[in-house]
């Protein structure tokens, strides 16, 4: 087991950062601070808990993507995608959202360890499927988590008590632009993800492929992200409709890997 130490770092820098960012956010300055060198500062957690993660998922040589350690993944790659998306978009006051769930889910691997290692973690057909699985969910995450705050926008337009931290978010076409784009980048990697799955099933986990419960919701998820990108490109939906369809695909992607992953680990304990 690791020292505590860096877990300890790594969870005090989120948090401050996070109540940092919140503090800036109040004050509709979250995203014009995260360009100066407080929004650098991010790197310092970031990479505690990248090093934390390596030696977590590799442990003993093994391959350890249970549960705990998927959603730390998954929220360690939506913060570093949106580090990442600040020089680009601004969208850098979003940070503060998400950095207090990486200070939590951080520190469960570390005080929940269990082991679940996977075989054939050498081949670089099962290194491709679970990384594209896991940017897909992270970018499927950060899809979200704009659609939410989308519907919220929409609700409180017109309301004259909108929360500060509301008005310092982006133009709403931004961020439904941003939002169309998180999508079809995920959907082509959950498209390459289901593909490989069933294409090379017994090079990756070593037994054929099967219909079950996690590649039934995977591939209702597909369907629905796949209908979304439809309606938007010839029919241009937009708002509450995107923002529908996009919470129904991620609940069925949760269903898919977390959910089962859920039941599987930490209900029936196998």
């Amino acid at each position: 087991m690791h020292s505590l130490l860096i877990p300890a770092l790594a969870f005090v820098s989120y948090s401050a950062l996070a109540a940092y960012f919140w503090y800036a956010q109040a004050r509709g300055k979250g995203d014009v601070l995260s360009h100066e060198t407080i929004g650098h500062l991010v790197l310092i957690p970031l990479a505690m808990h990248g090093y934390l993660l390596g030696q977590d998922i590799f442990s003993g040589g093994g391959f350890d993507l249970g549960v705990l350690n998927a959603l730390s993944l998954i929220v360690w790659l939506t913060l570093l995608v949106y580090w990442v998306a600040r020089f680009f978009y601004p969208i850098g006051g979003f940070q503060a959202l998400v950095l207090p769930v990486a200070a939590v889910t951080m520190l469960l691997p570390v005080l929940f360890p269990s082991e679940h290692p996977l075989a054939n973690t050498n081949l670089f057909a099962f290194k491709a499927h679970i990384g594209a699985a896991m940017l897909a969910y992270s970018l499927f995450t950060i899809a979200m988590l704009h659609a939410v705050l989308i519907s919220q926008v929409e609700k409180r337009l017109h309301h004259p008590s909108l929360p500060r931290i509301l008005h310092s978010l982006p133009p709403l076409l931004t961020m439904e632009t941003l939002l169309f784009r998180l999508i079809a980048i995920g959907f082509v990697l959950l498209t390459l993800t289901l593909a490989s799955g069933v294409l090379f099933s017994e090079e990756i986990f070593g037994k054929a492929w099967q219909f079950n419960h996690k590649v039934l919701f995977g591939f209702i998820s597909w369907g629905v992200f796949a209908v979304l990108l439809w309606g938007h490109h010839f029919y241009g939906w937009r708002g509450r409709v995107a923002v529908h369809w996009t919470m129904s695909g991620f609940g069925f992607l949760l269903l898919a890997y977390l959910g089962s992953k859920f039941v599987i680990e930490v209900l029936l304990h196998r």
